[in-house]
């Protein structure tokens, strides 16, 4: 898909967004110590950075050949 390749602002605004929400949500789970709701929030943190990642390396992937049997 070249929507990534072409649309690179729109790549580096989502990933400056999600990587910022994921480092916000990581310290306010860890500042609710011994509290479930911080190990939610330090969990959904931790998907927004793999969530970073996966845009960031979205432009680099191959694309898929055709299914062999």
């Amino acid at each position: 898909m070249n929507f990534w390749k072409e649309h690179t602002a729109l790549r580096a605004v989502l990933m400056l967004v999600t990587f910022i929400a994921g480092l916000i949500l990581l310290i306010t789970g860890w500042k609710q110590t011994g509290q479930l709701g911080g190990l939610g929030l330090m969990l959904l943190g931790v998907a927004l950075l793999l969530v970073t990642l996966a845009l960031y390396n979205k432009p680099f992937q191959d694309p898929r050949p055709g299914k062999r049997r």
